[in-house]
């Protein structure tokens, strides 16, 4: 069991849920990825996702598309993350997902960024356009390496197509509350009560809620639903917007509710 599935356990013991927070690294420099790391979990981060920068990030909204082009002018790689993460390692146990298009992934070579994610000390990968039924061989090779592999759950998919997402995903299962692409919204989506009552009845893997979540009511209400919550635009715009702030007082603002 990775450090994401001990989290997990450890939380429902007490009755609580996890807080999933998402940052580009690389964003101003991989020494503030890390240093934002630190604040994260100081202020009740469960579990870190770290986007990877790509130059053509379909799912995300402009706040997490300019971070990513910020990061690649610093010239951040695949590389310089996986290092950031042993930078992060040295100091800290918090549970972190590498989170990326499957492009950068091919390019680096599935079995390599496999077992140097492994060695750096990531605990799981979430591909963000990787279908189920074309992961057959990341799958292969992530699952020699211990990792947790996190899939993508759509409100608009057949059950069909949920029960791949179910099949594949360990960890935990990342249901997205709405269609669309990231970014902070007024109100929690329709769409979200129904896809997590449907991914329960196929999986005893968590369901993380995520998507457009950006304040404490939001956060709490998502909490209700699902046994985690992902907030990634939000805290990548307060990063923006705020390089040196206080973002672990953000995080405890974000779940003063949970």
């Amino acid at each position: 069991m990775t450090r994401i599935g001990k989290r997990f356990e450890a939380l429902q013991r007490d009755g609580k849920k996890a807080f999933v927070g998402f940052v580009i690294a690389g964003d101003v420099s991989l020494d503030h990825t890390a240093e934002v790391a630190f604040a994260l979990e100081a202020g009740g981060c469960d579990i870190l996702e770290l986007g990877v920068p790509f130059s053509d990030p379909l799912a995300d909204g402009p706040v997490i598309q300019r971070a990513s082009e910020r990061a690649l002018r610093q010239g951040t790689t695949l590389a310089g993350v996986l290092e950031s993460v042993r930078r992060i390692r040295r100091r800290s146990a918090l549970p972190l997902v590498l989170f990326s298009y499957v492009n950068p992934l091919l390019r680096y070579g599935l079995d390599r960024v496999a077992a140097e994610a492994r060695d750096s000390g990531v605990d799981g990968v979430l591909v963000t356009d990787l279908p189920p039924e074309e992961g057959g061989e990341w799958l292969e090779v992530a699952r020699k390496a211990d990792l947790d592999t996190v899939f993508l759950a759509s409100p608009t998919s057949p059950d069909g197509r949920l029960g791949q997402v179910a099949a594949v995903s360990r960890g935990f299962v990342y249901a997205v509350s709405r269609t669309g692409v990231t970014g902070e919204r007024d109100a929690i989506s329709g769409e979200a009560r129904p896809l997590v009552t449907r991914l329960k009845a196929l999986t005893r893997e968590p369901v993380a809620l995520g998507f457009g979540l950006s304040n404490p009511d939001q956060v709490a209400a998502a909490a209700e639903l699902a046994d985690a919550v992902v907030v990634g635009s939000a805290l990548v715009r307060f990063l923006e917007e705020q390089p040196a702030g206080d973002v672990a007082e953000r995080v405890r603002w974000l779940k003063s509710r949970m």
